[in-house]
């Protein structure tokens, strides 16, 4: 009798492309070429006093 070896894990399984978008700071967002609506009022909410951000994800800035 011959046991089935199983399947076997295949390459693109094991090498997943996680794709999303980097976080900037209001500093990135005030000097972009193109300036997106989200990117705005996050610089414009950082510009208050006392204001804290960690960052808003940049549509430009996709990774693979």
């Amino acid at each position: 009798m011959v046991k089935s070896k199983g399947k076997k894990p295949s390459q693109a399984k094991s090498e997943k492309v996680h794709k999303g978008m980097r976080l900037v700071t209001s500093q990135v967002c005030e000097v972009c070429k193109t300036p997106c609506a989200r990117g705005m009022a996050y610089a414009a909410r950082m510009r208050e006093p006392g204001a804290i951000g960690k960052g808003v994800p940049c549509i430009l800035t996709k990774v693979k």
